[in-house]
């Protein structure tokens, strides 16, 4: 059970590398519309941020129906590490998923993508306490936006 935790703990804190250069973008206050900040990919193996594209209408129409399509909490412990991409995806304006009994309000989420395993999303409550989740969204059209095969 520590190995899973510690397993966990890294995937966490690799999504935490997606979230924190933007925390205080997404806090400002402008004048006028906030540009979104982009959509990212980070490629497990290479453990680095290999596409960054900017954020549109496209992709917040692609999050709003992955969170209309989640079915709940996830029952794995943690995502698989090992193979694929967590893309980060963040929301123009904080959503709030039902998941189950829990109700959670986040501004990003996190797609985690392995072709041999289900898709899963990660996602941060106000608190920054991690929920993953199951959901049941096509994610080609968002893969081939990120052009990633």
């Amino acid at each position: 059970m520590r190995l899973a935790t510690i397993k966990l703990a890294a995937v966490l804190m690799l999504a935490f590398c997606f979230l924190f250069p933007y925390a205080s973008a997404a806090h400002a206050d402008n004048e006028g519309a906030e540009a979104l900040r982009p959509v990212q990919a980070f490629d497990i193996v290479a453990g680095k941020v290999v596409k960054s594209i900017p954020n549109n209408a496209e992709f917040q129409s692609i999050a709003d129906s992955w969170i209309a399509s989640v079915t709940g909490l996830s029952p794995q412990v943690k995502a698989d590490d090992k193979c694929g991409y967590v893309f980060r995806l963040p929301l123009a304006q904080p959503k709030t998923i039902q998941a189950g009994a829990a109700t959670i309000r986040t501004s990003d989420l996190f797609l985690f993508y392995c072709p041999k395993h289900p898709q899963l999303l990660l996602v941060f409550d106000e608190n920054r306490k991690p929920y993953l989740l199951q959901f049941k969204a096509d994610i080609k059209p968002f893969l081939k936006l990120m052009e990633i095969n």
